[in-house]
């Protein structure tokens, strides 16, 4: 379990999702198993992980993105992450890894375009 910081539209999104699910436990009342869960049925039970899949699909085809597997929307965001320049200790944090060696070595394919980048950064502070 860890704590990680999320953007304002993430929080909006969630904040929505939470009423809806507040006005399924009034609608399911009888029936509403509470277990305090953010991604759930309608009557509050757990979702069976092929519907999520089957949801998560539904909605790469409607963006005409390339289907990519749920897992690999883990990787996104960290490689996102390391091209946005953000640090690898940080990146760390947001995955779980025990440690920074673990993320580098995960994403260390990413690496070689941060090296040019670099390059073209140091390029700059010294007025090349």
């Amino acid at each position: 379990m860890r704590n990680i910081s999320l953007n304002k539209y993430i929080i909006e999104e969630l904040l929505k999702h939470k009423e809806i699910i507040e006005l399924e436990k009034v609608d399911n009342q009888n029936h509403y198993q509470d277990n305090n869960l953010v991604v759930c049925t309608e009557i509050g039970t757990p979702c069976h992980p092929r519907n999520l899949l089957r949801l998560l699909y539904s909605h790469i085809e409607q963006s005409g993105v390339s289907r990519i597997k749920f897992h690999d929307l883990r990787h996104t965001h960290a490689s996102l992450l390391l091209l946005a320049d953000v640090n690898i200790k940080i990146i760390s944090e947001r995955l779980g890894h025990a440690s920074i060696r673990i993320t580098l070595d995960t994403y260390a394919h990413l690496l070689p375009n941060m090296q040019k980048e670099a390059i073209k950064k140091l390029d700059t502070l010294f007025g090349e």
